[in-house]
């Protein structure tokens, strides 16, 4: 047996798009390397979830192939047209509307690709027989268990200070060493945005859930692609209401850390976008090489 795996289709798709979104987080060459190994990376996770047998691990290898071509011709492109319109708002300085058109396009983006990745990969999720569907439970299950590590564990103080150190690296790979103002000012929204990760844990259990209603039915094909691109739907109102308050607060925060930027801030984060802009570029015309 060749322990080569099949892949939570929203992780599936999730990853190509959220190497887009990481990459500029990243240093350029890093993130050409990470896309161009994408598909290594996508055999390897997914050996957490089931093991394939016969004909299976070709069909994933070469849905992988695929989905990475469809990627790089169709979704890339779109990367850096966003990337070069962020730098140019960056540069201008950012508003409230450019927020949301933001956050709009970047969702609109992850929608397409998880959608497409979701009806690549139905199929051979279909094929899955009942020992598969346990090892994914178990993946998941495993999944959970480091979610709370990483966002459940200890007081609500201890997660905090976890809150404030992963946005204040965040931010600080975009711009540079934050100043004491900037840092307090992320302690504020640490504070704010108390309690959601409990309800973000409970909705991650939805999803798993439903996921595994649609693989043991055999309805990956018919169900699998909405599933993938409409997340949110089904969610608890206590969690979209918490969702919601978190966007608001974490829109203030970077509105109130935009005004504080300094010029060499501005020009470090507007540099980064036009730098991976040109990544997304050279990445897309490799496809068509």
């Amino acid at each position: 047996m060749r322990r080569l795996a099949g892949v939570s289709p929203r992780r599936y798709a999730a990853l190509a798009v959220a190497l887009a979104a990481a990459g500029l987080l990243a240093g350029c060459a890093v993130m050409r390397v990470a896309y161009d190994n994408a598909d290594t990376f996508l055999r390897w996770r997914a050996g957490n979830y089931v093991e394939l047998e016969g004909g299976q691990a070709q069909e994933l290898e070469e849905r992988i192939d695929a989905f990475h071509a469809w990627h790089r011709a169709h979704a890339l492109p779109k990367y850096e047209a966003l990337a070069r319109e962020a730098a140019r708002r960056v540069t201008a300085g950012l508003s409230p509307e450019d927020l949301v058109w933001g956050y709009d396009s970047l969702t609109a983006q992850a929608k397409e690709g998880l959608r497409e990745g979701a009806m690549r990969i139905a199929p051979l999720l279909d094929g899955l027989d009942a020992s598969q569907h346990e090892r994914i439970e178990k993946g998941f299950a495993e999944d959970n268990r480091r979610f709370a590590r990483d966002y459940l564990r200890g007081s609500e103080e201890e997660r905090r200070k976890r809150r404030v150190k992963r946005v204040v690296g965040r931010l600080e790979d975009w711009v540079g060493t934050l100043s004491e103002p900037q840092v307090e000012r992320v302690r504020r929204f640490a504070e704010q945005v108390s309690g959601v990760d409990e309800l973000r844990a409970a909705d991650r259990r939805r999803l798993q859930d439903e996921f595994l209603d649609i693989v043991r039915r055999r309805e990956a094909q018919r169900r699998l692609p909405e599933l993938a691109a409409n997340w949110e739907r089904g969610r608890d109102p206590a969690y979209a209401q918490a969702a919601r308050r978190f966007r608001s607060e974490y829109g203030a925060l970077l509105l109130d850390f935009e005004r504080s930027l300094s010029p060499e801030q501005r020009g470090r984060a507007a540099a980064r976008l036009r730098a991976h802009a040109e990544d997304f570029r050279a990445l897309s015309a490799a496809a068509r090489r």
